[in-house]
């Protein structure tokens, strides 16, 4: 396991963890061609392990949301809330769903000045107000992302999202949790 996962936790030896926490970081690391740290940290407690990735899987994959628009949402709550790993991991992920080199940076610094389309700005905002202020969140919220054009399912989905990586980045901030420097060059294009 990568010792440089997390700064103020041990991150657990290979041959402590569980098999079915290994097989589910070989396979990411098959996927990926390298571990991200987020699965050497949360391995420090399996079965929050088991838990987190059982709900990122199920946003990731029962929903109608695009891929992009999960990650649009990731990286935007995760730059409100100052999250280094989750900015520059899922900023990759987004540069790349999203095809776009330019987004994850606008987005994680200032989604307002960012190049979207009304109803992602829509998203965005209610994402923005239900991190920085849950109790002022209502009924007009809601019907704001209706009138954008998202369904009842999907404005869940939003929610859910922002919800779970509003837990993910108070925990990464916790850990000192350490993007992977793979992350930072990922979906940028082609250098000089």
């Amino acid at each position: 396991m990568n010792d440089d996962a997390m700064g103020r936790f041990p991150v657990p030896d290979r041959s402590e963890l569980p098999d079915d926490i290994l097989e589910r970081i070989d396979e990411e690391t098959e996927g990926a061609g390298f571990t991200p740290n987020v699965f050497s940290a949360f391995a420090y407690k399996p079965s929050h392990f088991r838990a987190f990735f059982g709900y990122h899987d199920a946003l990731t994959e029962d929903t109608t949301l695009e891929r992009e628009e999960i990650e649009m949402l990731i990286v935007t709550v995760s730059g409100i809330n100052d999250c280094l790993y989750c900015v520059v991991a899922h900023g990759a992920l987004l540069r790349i769903f999203a095809g776009a080199p330019k987004l994850a940076d606008q987005l994680a610094t200032n989604y307002r000045m960012a190049d979207l389309s009304e109803p992602h700005r829509e998203m965005l905002d209610f994402a923005v107000k239900l991190t920085e202020s849950p109790g002022e969140v209502g009924d007009s919220d809601v019907e704001r992302l209706r009138d954008a054009g998202f369904s009842t399912e999907e404005i869940w989905d939003i929610g859910s999202v922002v919800a779970v990586f509003n837990l993910s980045n108070r925990m990464a901030t916790l850990a000192d949790m350490r993007p992977n420097d793979v992350f930072y060059t990922m979906g940028r294009g082609e250098r000089d």
